[in-house]
């Protein structure tokens, strides 16, 4: 008697979890609240809204929509988030709760589930998505005056993405005569322009852009962590590499690590360039074998709790850099400490960059190259303006541009020191992610193995590829 207790009892647990409500415990409602009041500051007496994600069209999990994820930390789909500048009140309109799905996949939080929002996110009200449009002609077309309507003009990331890529494809897609289609969030600012075209429809992008620049506390741990795991999958992968392993098992190597450490998800698709391949700075297929002599390139970094990160390591695939590879990699080991060194608040990229050159011309002259390409190679780097590359942190490219501004504290970007060597198609580069601190910076991965002995000394460990073999074909 007492085991078939116990085994109803161990049921009603298993339901009970799994309808417990899943949401966010990064970020608390005060978080949510002090971006609110900067979209007020922002807009005025004004109206912004925004669109969440849809529901996926097939069986992959479901991922908020990055904006909408940093203003209310809510994943339910086909949701719109309200913000009033004139009332400097929140509002989320949810669908209604799928009890079919729910069975199928677990609690959701819907319309149905008001209250527990307001607690979770600290919105002043819940109502269901058909609201929606009653809510807007008498809080909006009736009242006078009418207000704007803001709301995001530009793609909306989702998280293996960022801006630059998603506008390149629509402008691909528009390009088609055969296709044309509007982004979602096109079609989303055509519907609200048709239904009420007494307002005036104002891209929401750049505020929220700004924002998200400059990082909270919270949101720089989370950061932290995902470099951390990035670096420690990059490592796994150093162990792993020998002749004739293929790109795609180092990348392997990297998503083990990510993954048994809680980011279920890839920032961006893996670059691993063995070889030639590394000349092609996105290049995706990571199917060749390694080759014994060539220097291998990994750049990759998880998703994890929604921020992500962007570092980059080479090394040799047998192990030992020739004296030609220690030559440009040494460059480039020097040009990342001088960059890190110069680093602090107020100071411009154009200030750090031409600081960091003036140590690296002394640099160059100080030694003889092998090869009189090589000293053109390094030389040309140092008029390239794009080794302070890229802000980092919900997108691997996040599209507000800090290098136009003073640095201030908070703020992550990646460092990128790289050369092009084109008469032997090589690419040599080394990628950091770091945080503007009050006095100077902080390196994410300043643990990583980075001298040239550190790299040759790790990959001497064995690897998780090594210990469980590829299966025969």
């Amino acid at each position: 008697m007492f085991k078939y207790l116990a085994f109803y009892l161990l049921c009603a647990s298993c339901v009970f979890a799994q309808n417990e409500i899943r949401y966010q415990t990064d970020f608390p409602p005060e978080e949510f609240a002090a971006r609110w009041d900067k979209v007020y500051d922002k807009i005025g007496q004004n109206v912004a809204i925004i669109q969440s994600a849809a529901e996926p069209l097939d069986y992959r999990v479901f991922r908020q929509s990055n904006d909408f994820y940093y203003l209310c930390g809510l994943e339910t789909p086909n949701s719109y988030l309200v913000l009033d500048g004139r009332s400097r009140r929140a509002t989320l309109y949810l669908p209604h709760r799928d009890q079919g799905r729910e069975r199928n996949e677990g609690k959701r939080l819907s319309a149905e589930d008001g209250a527990k929002v307001r607690e979770l996110t600290g919105v002043f009200s819940v109502w269901p998505i058909e609201q929606l449009g009653r809510d807007w002609v008498w809080g909006n077309l009736v009242r006078q005056p009418m207000p704007a309507i803001f709301t995001p003009f530009s793609p909306a990331e989702m998280g293996n993405d960022a801006r630059d890529q998603s506008l390149a494809a629509f402008a691909n897609n528009s390009a088609d005569p055969w296709d044309g289609r509007p982004s979602r969030e096109g079609w989303f600012i055509e519907r609200l322009q048709q239904r009420y075209p007494q307002l005036a429809v104002k891209d929401l992008s750049p505020i929220l852009d700004e924002m998200r620049m400059i990082k909270s506390e919270r949101e720089i741990a989370l950061i932290r962590r995902a470099s951390e795991l990035a670096a420690h999958g990059i490592m796994e992968a150093m162990r792993s590499t020998e002749v004739d392993v293929y790109e795609y098992q180092l990348e392997a190597a990297a998503r083990y690590m990510y993954q048994i450490n809680g980011a279920r998800r890839e920032g961006y698709s893996a670059i691993v360039g063995g070889g030639k391949n590394a000349w092609m700075g996105h290049y995706f297929h990571n199917d060749m074998p390694l080759k014994d002599g060539d220097l291998v390139l990994l750049d990759y970094a998880p998703d994890y709790k929604y921020y992500t990160s962007d570092i980059t390591r080479m090394w040799p695939v047998n192990g030992k850099f020739s004296p030609e590879q220690r030559e440009l990699y040494g460059f480039i080991i020097a040009y990342r400490n001088a960059l890190l060194k110069q680093i602090r608040p107020n100071r411009t990229s154009n200030e750090i960059m031409d600081a960091a050159a003036a140590e690296m011309k002394t640099y160059i002259e100080s030694r003889k190259w092998s090869k009189p390409h090589y000293e053109v190679a390094v030389r040309n780097a140092l008029s390239f303006r794009g080794h302070l590359s890229h802000g980092v942190g919900m997108s691997v490219h996040d599209a507000a541009n800090y290098r136009a501004l003073p640095l201030q504290k908070g703020m992550v970007f990646s460092i990128d020191p790289m050369i092009w060597v084109p008469e032997e198609l090589l690419y040599v580069r080394m990628e950091e992610v770091v945080v503007v601190t009050e006095n100077g910076v902080e390196n994410f991965t300043a643990f990583m193995p980075t001298t040239i002995e550190e790299i040759e000394a790790m990959m001497k460990e064995t690897g998780i590829v090594q210990f469980r073999k590829a299966l025969k074909n």
